[in-house]
């Protein structure tokens, strides 16, 4: 099943989506006494899916404007660095990685680090180009995990039970300001620099430990890869993070992006206005947009 935040006529609402049929109906013409937001149905979804199963034809997805999915989460996305090992040797190599180790070539742990709420756009929503602050921007194309049960330490063993579905996620980043400051939140929390969607996909719908993760800038091929090659795999990185953590509905876990970053190439390739970067997780959804002012 795929959900999503969408808008019409300036009012906002969760809908299903069909996009075979592009076509969507609104969760309160479905359950009337639904009220919530994404993160709500998120929490009450058992409750309520068996009556999500639309009989009657819905209304033209065309006519609506889509959200991200998860815009107004109850805390921080939780994001994941440096988790395919041809992007920790590209990073490291690029001289941007203030955080490794000498001779490391991945991690020995998951490197996490979060991003604000205020970082959360949607699909086609113009990602600012901050030029007063930066000048070195970069894409990361991620698949988003979002939690659908809460647990705090959650063994790998139980973790994929914890989670609900999964959406597309630009993990967009200042490289000069991730390199000056010698960490990454700051960096990686300019407004805007969270772009997500189009749509949530159920757990059901998508075997989110072996999808391709691709990404285009400006038409051009530059991320190729497969969740399956992930250095610590979705399980872990639930079970490392809920030790202590307890991780709550509706909560995001951009998982890693793979090699192929503007700082992976020689001279790097950083991001200008206009640019458009266009990214495709396998069976999740098309995240596309463009590089503003």
């Amino acid at each position: 099943m795929k959900l999503a935040n969408l808008e019409l006529a300036g009012e906002k609402f969760v809908a299903i989506v069909d996009t075979e049929k592009a076509q969507y109906w609104p969760v309160q013409s479905l359950i009337p006494e639904f009220r919530g937001d994404m993160v709500q149905l998120v929490s009450e979804f058992n409750q309520f899916k068996g009556d999500l199963r639309p009989s009657e034809p819905g209304m033209p997805l065309a006519d609506a404007k889509v959200l991200a999915p998860i815009d107004n989460p109850r805390r921080n996305v939780f994001c994941v660095g440096k988790n395919y090992h041809e992007h920790a040797a590209e990073f490291q190599n690029s001289g941007f990685d203030s955080s490794a180790k000498n001779g490391e070539h991945a991690p020995e742990a998951p490197v996490y680090f979060t991003k604000p709420a205020s970082t959360i756009i949607g699909p086609g929503a113009t990602i600012p180009r901050h030029e007063s602050v930066t000048s070195q921007l970069d894409y990361e194309a991620e698949l988003g995990v979002v939690i659908g049960k809460a647990g705090r330490n959650i063994s790998k063993a139980d973790a994929m039970s914890h989670v609900f579905g999964y959406t597309v996620i630009n993990d967009f980043t200042a490289r000069d300001l991730q390199q000056l400051h010698r960490q990454w939140f700051l960096g990686k929390s300019l407004d805007g620099f969270c772009p997500m969607g189009p749509y949530l996909v159920t757990a059901d719908e998508v075997d989110g430990q072996n999808i391709d993760v691709k990404c285009w800038v400006n038409g051009e091929l530059r991320q190729n890869s497969n969740t399956s090659k992930l250095i610590f795999d979705i399980p872990t990185l639930i079970e490392t993070l809920s030790a202590g953590i307890e991780l709550q509905p509706g909560d995001v876990i951009a998982t890693g992006t793979p090699a192929g970053v503007g700082i992976g190439f020689t001279p790097p390739k950083f991001l200008q206005k206009g640019d458009v970067i266009r990214i495709e997780i396998e069976n999740v959804g098309v995240l596309e947009n463009e590089v503003g002012e």
